[in-house]
């Protein structure tokens, strides 16, 4: 599944890199590309190893905000 994550609080590179690093070791994601510019994250993910609530929770937790949809 892909899906496209609208996230508040980044504001340089190092978040856009730690949001990458904190999502990307999470086991069942595929592939993780921020964007900066867009305020979001596309991310792909193997539903049956990874629940969303977990992928957001992994940004909560590093100081971002998730716009839940």
């Amino acid at each position: 599944m892909k899906k496209i994550i609208r996230i508040e609080g980044m504001s340089c590179q190092h978040c856009v890199a730690s949001i990458e690093n904190a999502v990307g070791t999470l086991e069942g994601v595929e592939a993780v590309t921020v964007s900066l510019d867009n305020k979001n994250a596309a991310v792909s993910f193997d539903e049956n190893q990874v629940e969303i609530s977990k992928i957001y929770e992994a940004i909560e937790d590093i100081g971002f905000d998730v716009v839940k949809e």
